[in-house]
């Protein structure tokens, strides 16, 4: 049975990355928790039924965090529900307790900061920053952007899924991405070498190390946040704003909401 469980992982796997379009990082995130809970499991048939029990991975990975204990049980789930959907056989998962992970709020750059950066950057520098604070976008969507999509007012992106969405372009982020091309003269994606786009990895360094020389520490997620958090504490409608991060369920959106409340809070204390 092991060794058809190790197919189905496989099986699994090849599904998220090619069908689902999940990203590498992703799978691989799922390929090391599953492979880990494969050495440690008992996986049996009962009575008719398929039984998967993680109770000795579940051991194993006691010592680690709440939160990687949750996402290594996740990755778990999506294999079994997997199991069920495409192998339609029923799966009852032993040992796979839920884990409450305590939320964390995004922590949003102040806008004064992002302006005292932007006055010292470089042209490209301030097209990365105008782009991920102008736009909240992902560090993923915008080393995707291609010349193609980017129009006069408006600009498509490709989010998780490859599901795209079209952004409205402010003024000012029009001009430096005009001017960055001009410069610069990409071929095919707006930060490229060679003909390649620039990685996630090397945007983000281009980014924290400039946020760095003002000392300040700064991830592309949290100008992401600051997208956010900005536009609802100026009265944006939240049901906007999660259009324009790509969520797929207004609830992810709604934890810059209590954001602002803790914000409120610690400002009256």
């Amino acid at each position: 049975m092991q060794d058809r469980l190790k197919e189905f992982i496989e099986d699994f796997l090849v599904y998220c990355l090619d069908i689902r379009a999940y990203s590498e990082r992703s799978v691989l995130t799922y390929e090391t928790a599953l492979n880990q809970m494969l050495l440690r499991n008992e996986f049996y048939e009962e009575d008719g039924v398929r039984v998967l029990d993680i109770t000795p991975f579940r051991l194993d990975i006691a010592k680690y965090s709440k939160k990687t204990i949750a996402l290594k049980i996740s990755a778990v789930r999506s294999l079994v529900k997997y199991m069920e959907d495409q192998r339609a056989f029923k799966v009852k998962l032993v040992g796979a307790n839920s884990i409450k992970v305590p939320q964390n709020l995004p922590k949003p750059v102040e806008q004064n900061y992002i302006e005292e950066v932007l006055a010292k950057s470089s042209l490209e520098e301030q097209l990365i920053v105008s782009m991920l604070y102008g736009l909240g976008l992902r560090i993923s969507e915008l080393c995707g952007v291609e010349l193609v999509n980017i129009g006069k007012e408006w600009i498509r992106v490709e989010g998780k899924g490859r599901k795209t969405r079209e952004l409205p372009l402010l003024a000012e982020v029009k001009r430096l991405i005009d001017e960055y091309i001009k410069v610069n003269v990409p071929k095919r994606y707006l930060f490229e070498k060679g003909n390649s786009p620039l990685t996630a990895a090397q945007l983000r360094y281009k980014l924290t190390k400039l946020f760095k020389s003002s000392g300040i520490k700064v991830t592309p997620h949290q100008l992401r946040h600051s997208f956010a958090t900005h536009l609802l504490n100026n009265g944006a409608r939240i049901s906007d704003v999660s259009e324009l991060l790509g969520h797929e369920s207004m609830s992810t959106t709604q934890v810059y909401t209590k954001l602002d409340s803790v914000k409120k809070l610690n400002e009256y204390k």
